[in-house]
């Protein structure tokens, strides 16, 4: 429907929107001055916004801008560009997409038009003015700090901070002497790491000449060897050094890491070569010998264990392997299983005993030990029994009485077994101390008879049984006037 001309002129003169003409010398003020009104209520909005949400600005990595962390990220990365380009890119307005970058305005801030410095900033002013640059505020190192970039320390100064935990940069020490002097100050400070810069930067026959003038770093340096366990080098030092005995030791020691026993075997009888002290040969040839005996008795007890043909290992199941075992413990296993064998198999005690030499005193603890584990008392007595030249028998032991009752008590021996070695006891307080303790009332009875101390048999005769053998023993021994004579004395009186 078209409108007339009185009405069309009546509409553009009523409303706010104005016909475009091209003589109009002030259209373009007015557009910019609409511009400048939408944007102002645009930011009227925001503000509403933000004073009723309390919205927190972010920067695109996530973190509230302001923030320590912030500052000191956005400073690191200025610090990174070569031309010192401020923290805060410029924002791009070619780009169509807003990329995730490091910026330092917030979203509330691009609609508001302002800056970070509350200044106003419209969509029409240029973000590339160096004026409306925005740059994080930089975290001023201590002055102390500074002298760390240029590496100005001396030797000692070097060495005291390494002491401290802070990072120092050793690259500017290269000549020979100031390696020397870091090593000087590092030992007089007990403190031995800068041996490992040295390791490291030295060839070997110059750092092993000039640690053997120094005994001090040059134990740090042999242990550190030790715990890093580099065996080459550290064999290669000993061997400069000339110390040939702890060489052929370290070689020695090297078959604690072999787990396989026949390979070990055999390194232990290269070992047999080396160049030990003649105390220290015999303890290998011994070692070898053990290990090898060891290997033979395994193979034959596991074949008898796994078959049942055996009795002993139906009854008392063996609980670890012998191999690797120490000497004491391989004849106490060889006594426990093996003791009636015949001395020329390598499993029977008396074989073991001749060919390691070992001490009669030994070699009976440990038997009676096995034997009273097993409650082989016949066993038991055989060691105890010996011979004169009359063909006469007595009990001798090459321990005291007192510890074969120690040794047989926790062994759960009979009260029978136990009183027969109680009265073997010399001192007579001693034994009737055990023998109150483990209840044998005879031998108590018998060394008051023979102390012929009445006045003891009357007081014992009240911790006895009523009407028992050993109360029965006191009356006649009491009626007897010739057993009833005499006093004890006070230390055989109590226990």
């Amino acid at each position: 429907m078209m409108k007339s001309k009185p009405d069309e002129e009546d509409y553009w003169n009523s409303s706010k929107f104005k016909a475009f003409t091209f003589d109009d010398e002030d259209d373009e003020f007015s557009r910019l001055k609409e511009s400048k009104r939408a944007v102002n209520s645009i930011r009227g909005l925001v503000d509403e916004d933000e004073d009723e949400d309390d919205v927190e600005k972010v920067s695109w990595s996530g973190e509230p801008v302001g923030s320590i962390s912030w500052s000191v990220r956005e400073t690191a990365a200025s610090n990174q560009r070569p031309d010192r380009e401020p923290a805060f890119p410029k924002i791009n307005t070619d780009t169509q997409t807003t990329g995730k970058s490091h910026s330092g305005y917030s979203l509330s801030s691009l609609f508001k038009g302002k800056t970070r410095g509350g200044t106003f900033q419209t969509f029409t002013d240029s973000p590339s003015d160096s004026s409306a640059r925005l740059y994080a505020p930089e975290l001023r190192k201590p002055k102390s700090e500074y002298k760390d970039y240029v590496s100005d320390w001396s030797p000692e100064e070097t060495v005291h901070r390494m002491q401290q935990g802070k990072t120092v940069s050793l690259e500017k020490y290269r000549s020979l002497q100031d390696k020397l002097l870091l090593l000087d100050f590092s030992v007089s400070a007990h403190d031995g790491n800068i041996l490992i810069y040295l390791k490291r930067t030295l060839s070997k026959e110059v750092l092993f000449r000039e640690l053997e003038s120094r005994q001090t770093a040059l134990r740090h340096f042999i242990h550190y060897l030790s715990e890093t366990r580099d065996q080459k080098l550290l064999l290669e030092l000993l061997r400069t050094l000339g110390r040939t005995e702890d060489m052929v030791l370290l070689q020695y020691k090297e078959h604690l890491g072999i787990a396989d026993e026949n390979k070990r075997r055999d390194f232990l009888k290269s070992c047999l070569s080396l160049a030990f002290s003649p105390e220290d040969s015999a303890h290998v040839q011994d070692h070898f010998t053990l290990l090898e005996r060891q290997i033979v008795i395994e193979a034959g007890d596991g074949q008898a264990e796994r078959g049942g043909k055996s009795e002993i290992f139906q009854k008392f199941p063996r609980r670890a392997s012998i191999l690797n075992m120490p000497l004491i413990t391989t004849l106490y296993y060889c006594c426990f299983y093996h003791y009636h064998e015949p001395e020329g198999t390598f499993s029977s005690p008396q074989n073991i005993r001749h060919t390691f030499r070992i001490s009669e005193k030994q070699f009976f603890v440990t038997a009676l030990a096995a034997r009273a584990k097993l409650k082989a008392w016949s066993d038991v007595d055989a060691l105890f029994t010996c011979r004169n030249w009359l063909g006469f028998t007595k009990k001798k032991s090459p321990l005291s009485f007192h510890r074969v009752v120690d040794i047989l008590q926790k062994n759960s021996a009979p009260t029978r077994v136990l009183q027969e070695y109680v009265g073997l006891v010399d001192d007579a307080h001693t034994r009737i101390c055990l023998a109150q303790k483990l209840k044998c009332h005879d031998i108590v009875i018998n060394t008051y008879r023979d102390l012929k101390d009445r006045k003891l048999l009357l007081g014992y005769r009240e911790k006895v049984e009523k009407g028992s053998s050993e109360e029965t023993k006191i009356k006649e021994l009491l009626e007897n006037p010739v057993s009833g004579g005499g006093r004890s004395s006070s230390s055989c009186s109590s226990c």
